[in-house]
């Protein structure tokens, strides 16, 4: 086909499509907030659940780090401790958004941990670890979004601040 063939089109009715489009465009950015909030908070609650699992019980939980989960660098009651508040400590801070780029390298890079340590993880259990982690990785690399307290302290503390963006900062 080439452009003679083409059927043609009023330019009032390319101009109204391309209006549409613009408008679709400007409604889906204003639900990113909503998005940004949603992808948080979904993988926010699971790692938090498997806190919780963690501190239900904590023998169980001593003995995994003990003889299941090789994490060579630390002791394994520390390494029990430090993931276990990890799990619990993280997901709060991302969920509301507060430092939520922190909150999503600290858990990004948790998750490495947890795969690297658990030698008898099954296919289904490292294609749940990846998505977590691409997950983690969008929050890290576009924030926390304008529905966090990043962006409210942001707004309320720095907003006089020449060219802030408070929806990215922190």
């Amino acid at each position: 086909m080439n452009a003679q063939s083409l059927p043609k089109y009023p330019p009032s009715a390319a101009g109204a499509a391309a209006e549409r489009l613009r408008k679709a465009a400007a409604w889906l950015d204003r639900l990113s907030p909503l998005g940004d909030l949603l992808l948080r908070g979904w993988v926010a609650y699971a790692f938090w659940v498997s806190g919780l699992t963690k501190i239900r019980n904590w023998d169980s939980t001593l003995y995994l780090f003990e003889y299941e989960y090789a994490v060579r660098l630390l002791p394994p009651n520390v390494a029990a401790y430090l993931g276990t508040a990890t799990e619990l400590g993280m997901p709060v801070l991302l969920a509301a958004g507060l430092l939520g780029r922190f909150a999503a390298l600290a858990l990004f890079l948790f998750n490495i941990v947890a795969v690297i340590s658990y030698p008898d993880l099954g296919a289904a259990g490292i294609e749940q670890h990846k998505v977590w982690g691409v997950m983690l990785l969008v929050c890290l690399l576009h924030g926390p979004g304008k529905l966090s307290l990043d962006a409210w302290i942001g707004r309320r503390f720095f907003s006089t601040i020449k060219g802030n963006d408070s929806s990215t900062a922190m």
